[in-house]
Parts: C-alpha cells; sequence; structure tokens
C-alpha cells in the first residue's frame, strides 16, 4: 500500500505528534492500540520519507504485532479502517492511503465515553494547553527550561522516551515534554545547544 502525508491546511485546531504522550493517554482508549501503534509506526516512516512511502503490510503487521493475515477482518485492516473512520487517514483508492501526521484533540462525544477520571484529567490538560497560548513569553520561557533539561539528560545517556516520562513527572506539559525530548535527541540540538546544558 501506498501511504502519502495528509495535508489538510491551515486550521485554528491544536494537532498533535501520534507519538505523544496526549496520543498514548487519551486517543488510545478511542481509536485503539493497533491504531495508535499504527500511527506512530507511519509517523516514524514519514520521519525518512516525507513525500510518502510504500507500506508493506505483513511486514507493518508484524511490526505491530497483530499477526498476518489476508482477511479483510484481520487486525491491521480493521485498524487502518478506524484510522479512516476516525478522520486520521483518508482512502485516495485502493492501493493508496492519505494518513495525517499531527492528531487533533479527542472530540467532546468519545470523551464522554472514557472513564470520568481520564475526562477530568484531559479537562485539565486542555486548561494548561490553553493557558500556555495565552501566555507565550511565559510558555518560551518553559518551553526552553524543559529543553535544557532534557538536555541534560540527554547528556547522561537518556533515551527520548525516558527523558519526556522524566519531564512529565516533574510537572512539565504533556506537550512540551514531548517536544523537548525530540529536540534534545535532534541534530538540530547541536547547532542551538547553549554554551552548557545547566545554565
Amino acid at each position: 500500500m501506498r501511504v502519502l502525508p495528509w495535508v489538510q491546511g491551515p486550521t485554528e485546531e491544536m494537532r498533535l505528534d501520534p507519538r505523544s504522550h496526549y496520543a498514548e493517554r487519551f486517543g488510545l482508549p478511542v481509536i485503539g492500540p493497533s491504531a495508535t501503534w499504527l500511527l506512530r509506526h507511519v509517523a516514524d516512516r514519514f520521519e525518512d520519507a516525507p513525500e510518502g512511502f510504500d507500506l508493506d503490510l505483513d511486514e507493518t503487521a508484524r511490526c505491530l504485532g497483530v499477526g498476518v493475515s489476508t482477511s479483510r477482518h484481520a487486525p491491521l485492516r480493521r485498524a487502518l479502517a478506524r484510522c479512516v473512520r476516525f478522520g486520521l487517514a483518508s482512502r485516495r483508492d485502493e492501493s493508496t492511503l492519505a494518513v495525517t501526521g499531527r492528531v487533533p484533540p479527542v472530540a467532546p462525544r468519545h470523551l464522554m465515553r472514557l472513564p470520568i477520571a481520564l475526562q477530568e484529567e484531559h479537562r485539565i490538560w486542555i486548561q494548561c494547553a490553553a493557558e500556555a497560548d495565552a501566555d507565550a513569553d511565559r510558555g518560551l520561557r518553559l518551553r526552553r527550561r524543559a529543553r535544557l533539561v532534557a538536555l541534560d539528560l540527554r547528556e547522561l545517556g537518556v533515551e527520548d522516551s525516558s527523558i519526556e516520562r522524566h519531564l512529565l513527572r516533574r510537572g512539565v506539559h504533556p506537550a512540551t515534554a514531548f517536544e523537548a525530548a525530540r529536540w534534545a535527541w535532534s541534530p538540530e540540538s547541536a547547532a542551538d545547544r547553549p554554551l552548557t546544558a545547566s545554565g
């Protein structure tokens, strides 16, 4: 199957990386684990091939641990169908699928199906994101601070997923924690690196 990036045009809606803590915490209960891991797998592939790539369905099924089958009820085919149903992918033809690289927040109608505690956690998350947007200067300072901590952890040899979780435990907003962890391990960080990581 040919997978292309789904460019949906400018939007005011917040969009998040499918590999973020938000997608795992709030999106996974809605679209399911197989669809979540499929979106993450595709996001990783887009980093190497931003114009699109050929997706071997059998190989991908093995990579995701969902088993290989030609049946239309096979787990990978159901995951693809769920991505389309939830507006995260769009079929172009029988052998071509456009997939978004950034996912929207969970829709209110789907939030109502989550456990009450998770709904409350989501409300706080959205409120914090709105407050961060409202105070851009504060947001930049928090982002810079998170990047410095992430860089310190990277120099200690901590992997990016562990960096993200460390920042989350310190109360850093999930979107900021994800971005800081990715930045610390990116080539861009070398050019933008401060003279001292702890300064």
